[in-house]
């Protein structure tokens, strides 16, 4: 594959953004814990014990489960294995933790670490068609929580608006969504291609254009080979938002002392953290965010303040430790997470490259 010689997209300015708002996130994350009170937060994790083993396990098998779906959306004549898709995933995942803009370098990491089974196009076709699952049930998940916030617990006017806002968007997105696939319309480059002609941003469009209708070829040619197993692996992907809902529940029935919770309160908890990983996966860990969303939305549902930080901080801590693991399989492999950054940086300018789309239609 031929290396591009297009202006890297990640620049030291970028860099030190992400950096500005690691650091921005870690100053929030102290002032939550200070508001909430340490003392109150590990009373919490006292009490939550061995329960955490099961937080932990629960962690693994959500990202086992994008594992096997990434191996069902990779087509023949290739095939990927289970162990290589999941060790993948950790991989990935923990370059995205601990990399500031890490989140920009995760999921190209992810077919680098896959190479050596199947070539690395078909790695990145699999798990772009794997993302665009994902990214449905995401929406069918965050819409059910906004539609349940909304029916079950007083909200301020302006959460309300947002929640309604966020209900009627994916309402239009979710079945336009479907039509466009069903009738394999040309949306994404055909807008795009749009706007180039109206003379906004030409040049950048047009590089852009090619690598989006391969990724659109990609998608329908899916759809079109796997009518069987299309909505069954989507079916697939709801069960990691499941084993979200089941994971907040049973931290917060060891660490809530005061206010007992219910599968529902733990749903919503769980959306909105969806929804915080969505908007804010470009700050490590979502430190801070995560702790200042949980505690707000943990408030308006009734439970302590305390509850919702101590539920993030515990989240936080099933992540790092699957993110050691992942760290110490890229260790074992012999690769620096500098260099695995790096490579990833190189896969992406490299896909914007004539040579990278005649590999990528030539194993279509």
């Amino acid at each position: 594959m031929a290396t591009s010689t297009s202006k890297p997209r990640i620049t030291g300015k970028h860099k030190a953004i992400g950096i500005i708002f690691m650091i921005a996130g870690l100053l929030l994350f102290a002032y939550m814990v200070e508001k909430a009170g340490p003392s109150n937060i590990i009373q919490g994790m006292r009490r939550l014990g061995f329960g955490f083993v099961i937080v932990f396990l629960l962690g693994g098998f959500r990202q086992a489960v994008h594992a096997f779906c990434w191996v069902k959306c990779c087509e023949p004549p290739y095939k990927l294995r289970f162990r290589d898709a999941f060790k993948a995933r950790l991989m990935g995942e923990a370059i995205g933790n601990i990399v500031p803009l890490g989140g920009l370098f995760s999921e190209p990491s992810k077919p680098l670490f896959i190479r050596d089974r199947i070539p690395l196009m078909a790695g990145i076709s699999a798990l772009a068609i794997e993302n665009v699952f994902y990214a449905l049930s995401v929406a069918l998940f965050i819409s059910a929580g906004s539609l349940a916030l909304l029916l079950s617990f007083p909200l301020p006017n302006l959460l309300r608006y947002i929640s309604i806002g966020a209900l009627i968007s994916i309402a239009v997105i979710i079945p336009v969504g479907a039509l466009v696939i069903r009738k394999q319309l040309r949306f994404i480059s055909g807008a795009l291609g749009f706007v180039s002609k109206r003379g906004i941003a030409h040049q950048k469009i047009s590089d852009m254009l090619p690598r989006v209708r391969t990724i659109e070829d990609r998608i329908y040619g899916f759809y079109e080979r796997n009518h069987s197993r299309f909505f069954l692996i989507l079916l697939i992907e709801c069960f990691f938002h499941v084993a979200g809902v089941l994971e907040a529940f049973i931290t917060l029935w060891f660490i809530s002392h005061i206010i007992e919770p219910t599968l529902l309160t733990a749903f919503i908890l769980e959306s909105v953290n969806r929804l915080i990983n969505v908007v804010f996966k470009f700050i490590p860990l979502r430190v801070g965010v995560d702790e200042t969303g949980t505690e707000k939305v943990a408030k308006l549902l009734g439970l302590n303040p305390a509850t919702g930080v101590t539920l993030a901080i515990v989240r936080k801590a099933r992540d790092i430790c699957w993110t050691a693991i992942g760290v110490a399989l890229i260790v074992r492999r012999g690769i620096s997470l500098k260099a695995a950054a790096g490579q990833s940086e190189e896969i992406m300018e490299e896909l914007t490259s004539d040579d990278a789309l005649a590999v990528s239609a030539s194993e279509s």
